[in-house]
């Protein structure tokens, strides 16, 4: 009887070991493609304001044609788009031409699962957004609802950039 506990209690602790060990190899993989994902960028997500803007008109800056890129100069509001949590609304800056900044007007954040997700994904959408200079950008794994409501939100107020 006390031989089968043993075998037992050893087994256990193979078990152990090994669910440890693959939850090390799983944390250490997850670790390094954040690493990689973010290339040491330290931008951290921004807090809401007022939703209350005039959606997709130019917010500040100028409509001059002396721009080099592919939108007018100036700040430009999407519109609220219900990403299911709560809206997201985006703003984007241009200058010369380009797309400089994103910022979010409003986003999901009443509950604390929605702050967790939507300070790791709100980066990277930003990110994103100005290196392709436009609103096609992919979407973030368990944040997809967020994902999809900053493109439509972007693209909107990108529209209005443009004439």
């Amino acid at each position: 009887m006390s031989k089968r506990k043993s075998a037992s209690a050893f087994d256990l602790g193979q078990n152990v070991k090994k669910f440890s060990l693959a939850a090390f190899v799983v944390i250490t993989f997850v670790a390094y493609v954040f690493q990689q994902r973010f290339n040491g960028s330290t931008s951290t997500a921004g807090s809401p304001s007022n939703p209350n803007s005039n959606t997709g008109q130019p917010l500040s800056g100028t409509a001059s044609g002396s721009s080099t890129g592919a939108y007018k100069d100036g700040t430009y509001a999407g519109p609220v788009t219900d990403a299911y949590y709560g809206n997201v609304q985006v703003q984007a800056v241009i200058q010369n031409g380009k797309i400089t900044n994103v910022q979010f007007l409003d986003y999901p954040h009443d509950r604390r699962t929605s702050q967790a997700i939507n300070a790791q994904a709100m980066p990277w959408l930003q990110q994103e957004a100005i290196q392709a200079q436009s609103a096609k950008v992919d979407i973030i794994s368990g944040a997809t609802l967020t994902s999809e409501a900053f493109a439509k939100s972007l693209q909107a107020a990108l529209q209005s950039a443009k004439g």
